[in-house]
């Protein structure tokens, strides 16, 4: 029987005994990854560089693909069990060289963790016309699965691993105008769609690929210092959350509630070795846990990032799901039963 967790049926935290205060490494400890294949987006820097280096440690051998190698090279350097490669999540032609290039090794894959991605940038688009967050944030992860598919199904086991983020709740998924073509264009509202769209494949990819062995998750990291996620946001933006000060220094108070990078992690982490997750799949992950579905029960205050947190409903809603799987066949042009 397979078991969904479309508008939210699942949607309920396990008691899993982590917190927002876990840490990648506390969340794997006693985990043995010997003999296993993963894969991490992004892996070379912040939260992705973390987790790389906690699920090498952990014996898995880690293949970070990155658009910049020569920073990769530099980042990833000491750590053991790792293999650089080159893909660029919002060129096409580069997704499909890089899962070639993986497909050729034979090797299973158990781990694909899709961490990388991209906030508050200005209006792009890539090469076929579709804006740059939903681009790489989205349609990157859809098209990798898609191309890695023979590997994740010959693990038979593998675990997928979305990373979203409570900004899903900016902006439900506009399926008349995707890619601000009739509307005025707004950073975080593209993020937010990008986000929310990443929801609706995870719940949607979980109940397709039960057959396959294959389980979804999608993740919020939480909201961290020290990342490089916000570096082309304008200083103003963070001065009208109330995060910095005029010199653009973070605020001691609001410093306080942000987590680590070690701990901006272990969700993730989690979602990748908890054998409490053995059975379950599609759900919306935080905290080390299964986050509560957010029906306006939760109070979100804005000078609080600890707030951020509960999940959408219309990000699990199963017509929303199955309708952006169709979409996403039609934009990037692959057919993908995921069975």
């Amino acid at each position: 029987m397979r078991q969904v967790n479309f508008q939210g049926a699942r949607q309920q935290p396990l008691g899993s005994g982590f917190n927002a205060a876990s840490t990648a490494t506390d969340v794997i400890h006693g985990v043995d990854l010997t003999g296993r294949i993963a894969i991490v987006t992004g892996g070379n820097a912040g939260i992705g560089l973390e987790t790389t280096r906690v699920l090498a440690a952990a014996g898995a051998t880690v293949i970070v693909p990155a658009r910049d190698t020569a920073k990769a090279k530099r980042n990833l350097h000491g750590i053991a069990n790792v293999e650089l490669e080159t893909m660029n999540l919002v060129d096409p032609a580069s997704i499909d060289a890089f899962a070639e290039r993986f497909l050729a090794s034979g090797r299973p894959l158990h781990l694909l963790i899709n961490n990388a991605g991209i906030m508050w940038v200005p209006l792009r688009r890539d090469p076929r016309g579709i804006e740059s967050q939903l681009a790489t944030n989205y349609l990157g992860q859809f098209q990798l699965v898609a191309r890695l598919w023979p590997a994740l199904k010959q693990a038979q086991g593998a675990r997928v691993i979305n990373v979203s983020s409570f900004g899903h709740q900016m902006a439900p998924f506009n399926f008349e105008d995707p890619n601000f073509q009739h509307r005025e264009y707004h950073t975080l509202e593209g993020y937010g769609q990008s986000k929310t769209a990443s929801n609706l494949f995870t719940v949607a990819l979980n109940q397709r690929a039960q057959a396959a062995h294959v389980r979804a998750y999608a993740v919020h990291p939480g909201s961290i210092n020290g990342t490089e996620l916000g570096r082309e946001a304008p200083l103003e933006l963070f001065q009208q959350m109330g995060f910095c000060d005029a010199q653009g220094t973070i605020l001691p108070e609001v410093a306080a509630k942000l987590k680590t990078i070690a701990q901006g992690a272990a969700t993730t982490v989690w979602c990748a070795t908890s054998p409490l997750l053995d059975s379950l799949g599609g759900v919306y992950c935080e905290d080390g846990d299964v986050a509560e579905l957010d029906e306006g029960q939760i109070e979100h205050r804005p000078d609080d990032p600890s707030t951020a947190r509960g999940v959408q409903p219309y990000s699990l809603d199963e017509s929303s799901a199955q309708r952006l799987w169709t979409l996403s066949e039609q934009l990037t042009g692959i057919a993908f039963a995921a069975n």
